[in-house]
């Protein structure tokens, strides 16, 4: 399992800026098309949000790339 640090001050993060930030896309355009196909989890629950606050000890899992936890 990946872990990625938020910056100091920082609490949370957008799942779409976290999913350009593991290379999981490419580009923030097809953040959305990856999010439509239930590829995403946070928690274990499929989510399609791209503005959804990830906080620290959450857990992404995308398919096809190693679960990523937010610390």
């Amino acid at each position: 399992m990946r872990t990625v640090e938020l910056r100091p001050g920082e609490e949370t993060i957008r799942l779409g800026q976290l999913l350009k930030l593991v290379d999981a896309v490419p580009t923030g355009a097809q953040v959305k098309d990856v999010l439509v196909t239930g590829a995403v989890r946070v928690n274990g629950e499929a989510e399609d949000r791209r503005g959804r606050q990830v906080r620290r000890g959450d857990v992404v899992s995308i398919e096809g790339v190693e679960d990523v936890r937010v610390a």
